[in-house]
């Protein structure tokens, strides 16, 4: 996947309040849709777009799928976005 493709998933402000509920650790579909008054199907989608972008990750326990975040990707974007703030700053340096 490239970065392309994980920032569009970041685009959406639903999807980055899903990551951001994901930071107090894992939860089901169930009650990540608890939070949002949009259909199960939409959280459904957004979520299948965060898996498919590698920003989370579904573990099965028993009848229940668990999502959780998967920080090496957003580890990866944070240092990407640092070097282009670096370079910038060497720009305005000059």
């Amino acid at each position: 996947m490239g970065i392309q493709h994980t920032l569009r998933a970041l685009a959406d402000p639903i999807r980055r309040d899903i990551l951001n509920l994901l930071k107090q650790g894992k939860m089901s579909a169930g009650d990540i849709a608890a939070h949002f008054p949009v259909t199960g199907a939409s959280i459904s989608r957004h979520l299948s777009v965060l898996k498919d972008a590698d920003l989370i990750r579904d573990n099965r326990e028993g009848k229940f799928i668990f999502y959780e975040l998967n920080a090496s990707v957003l580890e990866e974007i944070m240092l990407w976005i640092a070097d282009l703030k670096g370079g910038s700053d060497n720009a305005q340096e000059e």
